[in-house]
């Protein structure tokens, strides 16, 4: 059975609609209004195998605040929603994912306990329209809300674009690892009989 989830978040500064499937292909429609945001979310659904609609109207003539982390909202409620009970999967998911001269560190435990460490050093404000402080903003509010631990680290720093496009794509294969199935357990992996 697909594990598939639709979720919406409608306030006075955006509208995010957004679809996903754990067990998909890496088939993506984006559509934020930020074009690097676009880029960052198709590349983190590709490498993980995930199939991803994203929708945005937001208030883009402030700035890209609230579109980046209202979209971080609504994907942690839907990854939360699609993996449901947590029955049989792994859990845990790591990637130490290189780019060029860039190396990132992803690690995510779906523990139901929200906790986020980040260490990236971007020296660019911007890259394209999207402020590089908002790619915090966006993975604190997926891992809140989508009730996780998750770890991102640049451990070796270089561009800004290809750090960037590291932490979303190894973020994506880790999560791809730790909402993977488990043929050897019944239930969920954890010694207080439930997350």
């Amino acid at each position: 059975m697909e594990r598939i989830a639709a979720c919406e978040r409608k306030t006075k500064e955006t509208e995010v609609s957004v679809t996903l499937n754990l067990d998909g292909k890496g088939k993506t429609e984006i559509h934020t209004g930020i074009g690097f945001f676009d880029h960052m979310l198709d590349g983190m659904a590709r490498h993980g195998l995930f199939d991803l609609a994203v929708h945005v109207e937001g208030d883009l003539f402030v700035d890209g605040h609230h579109t980046i982390e209202d979209t971080g909202i609504v994907l942690g409620q839907a990854i939360l929603e699609a993996v449901g009970g947590k029955t049989g999967i792994k859990r845990y998911g790591h990637m130490i994912l290189p780019m060029d001269e860039t190396l990132a560190l992803a690690a995510v435990d779906l523990s139901g306990r929200p906790y986020f460490k980040y260490e990236a050093p971007f020296t660019s404000e911007c890259i394209g329209e999207m402020d590089t402080e908002l790619i915090r903003e966006f993975f604190y509010a997926v891992s809140y809300s989508g009730k996780m631990n998750l770890h991102l680290k640049i451990l070796d720093a270089g561009n800004n674009h290809h750090m960037a496009e590291a932490l979303f794509k190894s973020f994506g294969k880790a999560l791809d690892m730790a909402v993977m199935k488990e043929p050897r357990i019944e239930g969920v992996w954890t010694t207080k009989g439930s997350l």
